[in-house]
């Protein structure tokens, strides 16, 4: 397994899919971020550290799922790079896009309103 990003979002997809209560995702630095930036935007009810494994646990309204899609977006082979110009809402604004800038991992709304641009990681909605 190289890209442990890709490999933590197909497993919230998934889990979100059948409807679980919790997943555990492999405990990464990138993915710890990655999940904090998701709990400050309300996409995640929150996660725990447990050693190797991160336990997150999906945020449901209603019974549905506040995320229904993960989307990689730069991958190993080809880095995706964006200027604060080039940030867009994602969904009209009912989804997020992470980004990785010079002040650490952001949502593009935040990356956009501090001036920085960087790597797009991935767009959620």
């Amino acid at each position: 397994m190289n890209d442990l990003i890709a490999d933590m979002l197909a497993r919230i997809q998934n889990a979100i899919m059948r409807k679980k209560e919790t997943v555990d995702v492999l405990n990464t630095k990138i993915n710890k971020e990655i999940l904090r930036v998701l709990e400050e935007e309300k996409m995640i009810e929150g996660y725990t550290d447990n050693g190797r494994y991160i336990e997150v646990k999906p945020l449901y309204d209603d019974n549905e799922p506040v995320i229904t899609h993960l989307e990689r977006v730069s991958k190993l082979g080809q880095r995706i790079y964006m200027t604060k110009k080039e940030i867009k809402p994602i969904m009209n604004g009912r989804g997020i896009s992470i980004i990785s800038t010079s002040k650490g991992l952001l949502s593009g709304a935040r990356a956009k309103s501090k001036d920085l641009g960087g790597e797009l990681i991935c767009k959620i909605w």
